[in-house]
């Protein structure tokens, strides 16, 4: 190849124009109307080397439409039929035209983007406008009788994520920092949240308040599980009685049966009083026991005793106690996978695992990320003076969108807090944001030293080690999958689709 053309090829950036069918597109094919409409418009003036269209009439009208529009261009026209109830109605036009894009994207991640305005209603316009300044960067057009086509500049920043509709979110302020223990007096309307999927939890949640049955809530580390636990504890009947909250990852080995049920004096060395355990200290209300699926086996068999009657001996006891006690119980791990494992008992896990409540994590709460952090920053400013007057840039918004957020809210409020600390003006720029998020250190020992004595699920291993590093690729591509297919060494995009589907990702 001659060093030229090679170099005319790589200068080559293929440009695609994108644009909704308009009814006076419609009418420009027919023989008696002198006008172009606004597609054709554009073609004939502008170079574009493909155009995608979206339309939501029959394909019947549509056709004739494309057949016409193709004798007329040398570029590829491809047609997109879009379902709406309704031409106005932004969300279903915001997730069409967001789907689209991200499928033309991971198809040419190079590729130019060209949105034409003028064709379609003004939500579709205004969706256009909200997609092109934020998730997918394009340079606008617009076509008129009176202009014909011209490149429009949008003279203004925007920092947006589409909010799906859904029941309007109390205005009540978090009481305290979302990283920090949950408040004793937590309900439901500390659960902020603009998605429907959360809102239903929400709903799932207090349904099951009302009604005195063990609650399984699980989910990723920093998904709000305890949060969730006060809010049922608060809004049920035993909200006057005592809420105690366990984290059984932390309970000593010799000491777990002490922590639970309770010792004599002498029981062992150093027990130089009698003491109460978790289930007496919540006799009457809730007991909440997180990290569940740590739980040794020996430890499972007690506790299945005390779920099915109320009684346990305390150690180094003789007379047996009885205590009446809600039990609500979370994890970040797959307790049926345990169960099928043999490491988990199966009466057990269905012994707790009569309501169930899964909390997604927060790259699947769309909507919820800039409601969030507004939430987080007016709490860091009740609790410093100094922090007041901080306000969060369109840039580094943007970046709060594409990052994953492996940590979930925890991660949020902490990058938040620190972002915000570290910022030297009224203003959290990018380099603010970036600076503040923290990449942990791969360890190495996690992954190759475990314990073979427990047994290990290789399987389990490696599905985590692909949810890990597609995350990591994503939010290095900016959602580009064909580009994070590339880095992970996958053949194509579509191979990374359906390896997130196996895996539950989004």
């Amino acid at each position: 190849m001659a060093p030229n053309e090679k170099q005319a090829r790589e200068r080559f950036v293929e440009r695609i124009l994108i644009s909704w069918v308009g009814g006076q597109d419609l009418a420009a094919y027919q023989p008696a109307n002198p006008q172009l409409g606004p597609v054709a418009g554009a073609l004939e003036q502008e170079r574009f080397n493909s155009v995608e269209l979206l339309y939501n009439y029959p394909s019947s009208d549509i056709a004739p439409y494309i057949d016409w529009l193709r004798q007329r261009t040398a570029i590829p026209v491809t047609g997109h039929q879009i379902t709406l109830s309704s031409p106005v109605n932004f969300g279903e036009i915001y997730q069409a035209a967001h789907q689209v894009l991200l499928d033309l994207r991971g198809q040419n991640p190079e590729a130019e983007i060209h949105l034409l305005l003028s064709p379609g209603t003004p939500a579709m316009q205004a969706v256009w406008i909200l997609l092109g300044k934020t998730r997918h960067p394009a340079t606008f057009w617009q076509v008129s009788r009176e202009e014909g086509v011209q490149q429009t500049q949008i003279p203004f920043d925007i920092a947006a994520e589409y909010v799906p509709a859904a029941d309007k979110v109390s205005s009540r302020s978090m009481t305290q920092l979302s990283a920090s223990a949950p408040p004793a007096d937590a309900a439901f309307d500390d659960i902020v949240t603009q998605n429907p999927t959360m809102q239903r939890l929400k709903s799932q949640a207090s349904i099951l308040a009302a009604r005195d049955v063990p609650v399984l809530i699980y989910g990723e580390s920093g998904t709000g599980k305890e949060l969730f636990a006060r809010a049922i504890h608060n809004a049920s009947e035993r909200s006057d009685r005592p809420f105690v909250a366990v984290n059984c990852g932390a309970f000593p080995a010799d000491l777990i049966d002490s922590i639970l049920f309770g010792h004599r004096k002498g029981a062992f060395t150093g027990a130089s009083s009698d003491r109460e355990g978790v289930f007496q200290q919540a006799d009457g209300g809730t007991l909440f026991l997180d990290e569940f699926g740590e739980l040794e086996p020996a430890v499972q068999v007690r506790l299945l005793r005390v779920l099915q009657d109320g009684s346990f001996t305390p150690v180094g006891g003789g007379r047996e106690c009885r205590v009446d006690v809600r039990l609500v119980t979370a994890t970040n791990r797959d307790l049926m996978q345990l169960v099928a494992e043999g490491s988990f008992r199966e009466d057990l896990f269905y012994r707790v695992a009569v309501g169930v409540l899964y909390l997604p994590p927060l790259r699947e709460r769309e909507g919820d990320l800039n409601l969030l952090t507004d939430r987080i920053m007016a709490n860091v400013a009740a609790h410093d003076a100094h922090l007041k007057d901080k306000k969060i840039s369109v840039e580094a918004r943007n970046l709060i969108l594409r990052h994953s957020w492996p940590g979930n809210m925890r991660e949020l409020h902490s990058t938040l807090l620190r972002a915000a600390l570290w910022s030297q003006t009224d203003s959290i720029d990018a380099a603010d944001l970036r600076q503040a998020l923290f990449q942990m250190p791969e360890k190495e020992g996690d992954l190759l030293g475990r314990d073979l004595s427990k047994g290990i699920d290789v399987q389990g291993l490696c599905d985590d080690i692909w949810r890990h590093y597609i995350l990591r690729a994503l939010d290095a591509t900016h959602g580009n999958k064909t580009r994070a297919a590339g880095l992970l060494g996958l053949n194509n995009y579509q191979t990374l689709t359906n390896l997130m589907e196996k895996l539950g990702l989004k």
